[in-house]
């Protein structure tokens, strides 16, 4: 399982970087959020994988399997998930206010 997060976490990255090097700020936003997800996953796989064991065990029982759940990753990952959506809405904005001011979505070339 952990091969195909990694597996899955690279590919988003690899098109992520591909759409953050392209020329329309759209496609710049959209690897903006690969990149994020892709993030994500990484942390997420790097908590490590258990299946049908708590991430946190009450006191006085005891653990089942020596290896359970770290819960930091997965707080880590809802604070980036809100954090991401954050800069995605700010960059959106920013899209917008760009578009509106110059007529064109292109970030490199002039009009």
């Amino acid at each position: 399982m952990e091969l195909l997060l990694a597996i899955t976490a690279g590919s988003l990255y690899a098109a992520g970087l591909y759409l953050l090097l392209r020329p329309r700020l759209a496609q710049l936003i959209i690897g903006l959020g690969l990149l994020t997800n892709g993030t994500n996953i990484l942390i997420f796989v790097s908590g490590g994988l258990t299946r049908a064991i708590p991430p946190v065990l009450p006191e006085g029982q005891p653990s089942l399997e020596p290896p359970f759940a770290d819960p930091v990753p997965q707080s880590l990952i809802l604070t980036a998930i809100v954090i991401g959506f954050g800069v995605l809405a700010f960059a959106l904005l920013l899209a917008h206010h760009v578009h509106r001011t110059s007529g064109s979505d292109d970030v490199g070339g002039a009009r």
